[in-house]
């Protein structure tokens, strides 16, 4: 069942983290911030949602990354209910898809619940004083892709933050696979 991400106010700080990733470094918010502005998605390995948007995104994520926009991808999926999203399946998918961004693993949950994260893929993009400035969708596509001419909604809401700190007022909320969470 779709869940749809909840709007969060925006100006909320980015929460630090420090996650292990499937290069073998460790990564603080500090080492993926770009110049320009961040790109924090939770995703998982799983999820149709995701796996119908990856390509796109990783494209958008290396259109943003030369632009000064620093992203990363957050996995916080209860691996034990879900193997698929386990942290050597995380490697293979991110191998698979040629990520040229961090993915991290947060197997404790704590950065999704401080996020405020629900679904999976769930994007959040800040300006550089690491402010929250969108909290959105990729773009129209959901388990097809988007029409033809669609707009690129996060490229297109990062570029105007980096230029002018603000996003478009009208951000239609992400839909995807609920997060994973283990039983308290």
């Amino acid at each position: 069942m779709a869940t749809k991400a909840n709007q969060v106010v925006l100006d909320t700080p980015a929460a630090e983290f420090r996650l292990p990733a499937t290069d073998g470094r460790t990564y603080a918010l500090d080492d993926v911030a770009g110049e320009k502005g961040t790109v924090v998605v939770f995703i998982c390995n799983h999820c149709p949602y995701v796996k119908a948007v990856i390509d796109r995104m990783v494209s958008d994520a290396r259109a943003l990354m030369s632009e000064g926009v620093g992203f990363a991808a957050i996995c916080s999926n209860d691996a034990a209910s879900y193997p698929e999203d386990s942290f050597e399946n995380m490697k293979r998918f991110a191998k698979a898809h040629d990520f040229p961004f961090p993915y991290l693993h947060d197997e404790t949950q704590i950065v999704a619940r401080a996020y405020g994260a629900v679904c999976t893929p769930d994007f959040f993009g800040y300006n550089a004083d690491r402010k929250l400035k969108y909290r959105g969708r990729l773009d129209e596509g959901r388990t097809t892709a988007p029409r033809a001419g669609a707009p690129r909604e996060l490229v297109e809401a990062m570029r105007a933050i980096a230029i002018t700190g603000a996003a478009p007022a009208d951000q239609k909320a992400s839909i995807g696979c609920s997060i994973k969470w283990k039983d308290e």
